[in-house]
């Protein structure tokens, strides 16, 4: 059953363009985890800044394999600076339960 890690981020309006950059930059490491699917970075259409960065994996424990690996550090090593976050956030996890998709 496929895992997903919901970490919302609730990201201050002047450092939008700086967080995003940084994804847009990343290394790239995770993809290359076993049992890593996909990543998506949702961005707020309303100002309330908070963005969701969606991780899809096989399962749980390529996720846990993933946080104690030296690449997370590695991409973790050089946060933003704290005020660049608002209050709240967090991570949430999800088993899939059904997935569905538009024919190709």
């Amino acid at each position: 059953m496929q895992y997903v890690v919901a970490n919302r981020v609730p990201v201050k309006a002047e450092y939008r363009a700086e967080f995003e950059a940084r994804f847009q930059k990343r290394a790239g490491e995770v993809d290359k985890q076993p049992g890593f699917v996909r990543m998506e970075i949702l961005r707020p259409v309303n100002d309330d800044g908070v963005y969701v960065v969606l991780t899809h994996w096989a399962d749980q424990a390529a996720f846990e394999a993933w946080l104690k690996s030296d690449d997370f550090r590695t991409a973790h090593a050089n946060p933003l600076p704290k005020e660049a976050f608002g209050e709240g956030g967090g991570l949430e996890r999800h088993e899939v339960v059904i997935s569905a998709e538009a024919p190709r």
